[in-house]
């Protein structure tokens, strides 16, 4: 199959929309240390209030996961179905209406128990559209590649993500710099949620206006001739899971390394840093800024590179090195902490993170075929966000307050680490080999 040229709309579309879906989804996680405080108040008389809010405020965080195989594998199938354009539009309407949400979410001082309700209500339908923004955006990179950029193309999918942290953390130290406390808990912390809903607008307007992928069209076709001759070609879900086990294995255990890394070794970054280690908050968003910023330059430049040695060296070289330097990195840090060792913590940590998600997204999606692919990469990815990045900073935060250690976050990124690694050796490579082949 000849490609032709990539309009740039094409690659914008599927950016700025995946940055949106991963910003809101991250600057709650941000803002964990502000919301705690409230929607649920602490009693300053009783000993551990305040990690217990934190905990309750990161169970709710949690609880939007448990609808993102749902949306996953309903958004998945309908990107399927109906096109990954109508899908990206889809998912973009629906992260829109949760953003909103929170944006006007009352307080606990205000509402009392409606307040976590509300919040909860938004997390649910924001765990549903994120969903399925993974598999579609993912499918659409990959499928407008040309033959031997695949690597460079499907890189933006986690550059996005990055950008999207980058933004999270530039609207945290704003706030931080230019109000008071007072102020932040007053009003200024919906500012990032409101930053979030102008830009969706622009977000659908070039979902809206972007051409669909010549590997759908092309499967849509198929479809069409089978049909005509009396056969079905599609896929139940089940039937799906079945034929394709040791591909969704494999990207789940991809994707474990993959959450882990941006639900603690990132976004817990703020409240692990503030709350258990007592820095600074607008000098830790700074290098929070400082790390999304280097991964958003050095990810493309890993994928363009798998386009030329291949993916299986880069995954499996990364997370060999990345499981080898957490654990010292950590102790270093939590030994003596201060904000310039976190910095070089974070700085050597965003070299081994990039490179293995500069060929992540593009290793899934080459996982499966093109009528499966969407809901194929849904499923694998967000079963496993759900179980192993949903409630992580949970598990961590609960780890933290009963073992009163601070390595906590190590062990656990460690673990995930670990299960990426065991995946990765059993990954095909696929770099020189075009797409549906």
């Amino acid at each position: 199959m000849q490609h032709k040229a990539v309009p740039t709309r094409n690659i914008v579309a599927a950016v700025i929309g995946n940055a949106l879906e991963w910003y809101d989804f991250l600057v709650f996680a941000f803002m964990t240390p502000i919301i705690s405080k409230l929607f649920f108040p602490t009693d300053p008389s009783v000993p551990g209030s305040e990690l217990n809010a934190i905990l309750m405020t990161t169970a709710i965080f949690g609880v939007g996961f448990f609808m993102r195989p749902v949306g996953g594998i309903i958004l998945g199938m309908y990107g399927d179905k109906k096109g990954r354009k109508a899908a990206m539009v889809m998912v973009t309407s629906l992260m829109a209406v949760s953003i909103a949400l929170i944006t006007v979410a009352p307080t606990y001082h205000a509402a009392g128990i409606l307040a976590p309700i509300f919040i909860l209500i938004a997390r649910l339908l924001q765990g549903f559209s994120a969903g399925g923004e993974f598999g579609t955006s993912t499918a659409l990179l990959i499928e407008m590649a040309p033959n031997g950029k695949r690597g460079f193309y499907g890189s933006w999918q986690m550059a996005g993500q990055m950008l999207a942290l980058l933004i999270g953390a530039a609207c945290g130290t704003l706030i931080t710099e230019f109000f008071t406390q007072e102020q932040i808990a007053a009003w200024a912390w919906r500012l990032p949620f409101a930053f979030g809903l102008v830009i969706v607008p622009i977000a659908i307007y070039i979902r809206r206006n972007i051409d669909e992928t010549d590997a759908f069209k092309q499967m849509k076709e198929e479809e069409r001739q089978a049909a005509a001759r009396g056969e079905v070609q599609r896929l139940s879900l089940v039937e799906m899971v079945r034929t394709h086990t040791r591909e969704t294995l494999i990207g789940v255990g991809l994707v474990v390394t993959a959450t882990v890394s941006i639900y603690i070794t990132f976004t817990y970054l703020v409240t692990y840093s503030t709350q258990i280690l007592k820095l600074p908050l607008n000098q830790t968003f700074l290098v929070q800024m400082a790390g999304a910023a280097l991964m958003v330059l050095l990810t493309p430049f890993m994928g363009a590179w798998s386009d030329r040695v291949g993916r299986r060296p880069i995954v499996i070289g990364s997370l060999i090195g990345y499981l080898l330097v957490l654990y010292p990195l950590y102790y270093w840090l939590s030994d003596a902490p201060s904000i310039g060792r976190l910095l070089s913590v974070q700085i050597v940590v965003c070299f081994f993170v990039s490179a293995f998600f500069g060929v992540f997204s593009t290793v899934m999606a080459e996982l499966f075929p093109a009528r499966v692919r969407s809901v194929g990469l849904s499923l694998a990815y967000n079963v496993a966000v759900m179980i192993f990045g949903g409630f992580a900073q949970f598990i961590v935060t609960w780890l933290i307050k009963t073992t009163g250690s601070p390595m906590a976050p190590a062990y656990y990124v460690m673990f995930g680490v670990a299960l990426g690694l065991v995946a990765s050796f059993y990954m095909r490579e696929r770099a020189h080999e075009r797409l549906d082949h």
